[in-house]
């Protein structure tokens, strides 16, 4: 199907065309055409929306399938669907499966489970066996298999040792380590940042320190080592500081944000809704402008959902009972949108697209006649109602189910493939 875009502002913010309304041809999955104004006939789906944007398609750098293990909370065709609703042309899997993404056998599954869907799968192998932080997994074989990086997900290496060796080994194998922050000798049992609200509630709560702490211990290592490191989502100011001054001395670690983190604070929590019982939690508003501004400069460099499904036996509960997480990947713009309003867009389309695809080492999907269409189409200004029948997901671990966002995600538009809201 060839597809016709009519005045769109293009947001690209490395291209010459960043901010200029065009239009944009595409045909047999290419784009053959950025003009002020085509004129086509014949059988061109044509799309045209007041305000519309559009900029390369974004990738998210957090997200979990729950296949193998647990497809009654997600499997991999839910979670393609609430991707592509969400505006993601590509999304990076950590393990949260049984058995877990820890051997060539299982990336291979998730690759092939995924070949040919409109958006592609990228699979984080786990640093170690089962992510138990104990025995290395076997990560050639993983690498060679097509596995980009090295992840245990939210099970933070408490073993410093580890954290070297993995940082050494991956180096040497031209990958890189993602490392959950979090000690838990501090934060275990805690239900909520710790603060004003976590004293009012009487929830025990979860230190900033303990973020921290461990931040600064895998930036000592990193620097060591001399490897490279991704620390998936910061929630702290004292985290951005400590991240800003190993950039500036020169260490190759990059960072990234959960959308939820930049758009709202602890507060929130006074109804107890376990919807937002999350891992990083929710911090105070001080926490959240620090976020915000460390993304517009520079210093966080990627947005992620953090999109982690669970199923209603795991949220109906006690807030000390319940799991942590909730499903983000089709209100994750939104949440971004709303926190980062104040900013240039640029920013946040910058740390959806450009800098995903510099840390994973990905070819850039650039706007220019010729190239492969990769593409996500959005407004800023329209309001998004999220909804039971507009949800993809196998699960509803959902606060936003009603609530009136800002920003709308139009539909995606992959080589021959499209997908539209």
């Amino acid at each position: 199907m060839n597809i016709l875009i009519k005045e769109a502002t293009i947001i690209s913010p490395d291209s010459n065309l960043n901010n200029k309304i065009m239009d944009i041809l595409i045909e047999g999955g290419v784009i053959v055409e950025i003009k002020k104004s085509i004129s086509v006939k014949g059988n061109v789906k044509v799309v045209e929306e007041k305000g519309l944007c559009v900029s390369a398609g974004w990738i998210d750098m957090q997200v979990v399938s729950c296949d193998p293990g647990f497809e009654h909370k997600e499997d991999m065709d839910s979670l393609v669907k609430c991707a592509a609703a969400g505006g993601f042309t590509a999304v990076c899997v950590h393990s949260y499966n049984q058995p877990a993404l820890h051997g060539k056998s299982q990336i291979e599954y998730l690759l092939n489970k995924t070949r040919n869907k409109i958006v592609d799968v990228i699979p984080f192998g786990t640093i170690t066996m089962d992510a138990k932080g104990k025995d290395m997994a076997e990560m050639y074989d993983m690498k060679m298999s097509g596995a980009v990086g090295f992840s245990d997900y939210k099970n933070p290496l408490k073993d410093a040792g580890t954290v070297l060796r993995a940082l050494q080994y991956t180096k040497n194998i031209d990958s890189f380590v993602i490392t959950h922050c979090n000690d838990e000798s501090i934060s275990r049992g805690g239900q909520m940042n710790e603060g004003e609200t976590s004293t009012t509630l009487g929830l025990k709560g979860i230190p900033a320190l303990g973020e921290e702490l461990m931040v600064q211990r895998n930036l000592s290592i990193l620097e060591y080592s001399e490897g490279k490191l991704h620390i998936p989502t910061i929630s702290t100011k004292g985290s951005v500081d400590l991240i800003k001054k190993a950039k500036s001395a020169g260490l190759n670690v990059t960072c990234g944000v959960a959308s939820v983190n930049l758009f709202l604070d602890d507060s929130v929590l006074k109804e107890f809704d376990t919807n937002f019982k999350l891992e990083p939690p929710l911090r105070t508003k001080r926490d959240v402008q620090a976020l915000r501004n460390a993304l517009e400069s520079g210093i966080i460099d990627v947005i992620v959902s953090d999109h982690a499904p669970q199923d209603v036996e795991s949220k109906e509960l006690e807030f000390d009972h319940a799991e942590t997480g909730m499903i983000n990947l089709q209100t994750s713009f939104n949440c971004a949108l709303e926190g980062m309003k104040e900013k240039s867009i640029d920013s946040v389309i910058r740390a959806l697209t450009i800098n995903p695809r510099k840390i994973l080492g990905l070819e850039q999907a650039e706007l220019k006649e010729g190239q492969t269409a990769n593409l996500t189409l959005f407004t800023r200004e329209d309001e998004t109602v999220f909804t039971e029948q507009s949800n993809y997901s196998k699960s509803s671990n959902s606060p936003f189910f009603g609530k009136e966002l800002k920003g709308r995600v139009v539909g995606i538009i992959k080589g021959s493939k499209s997908f539209f809201n």
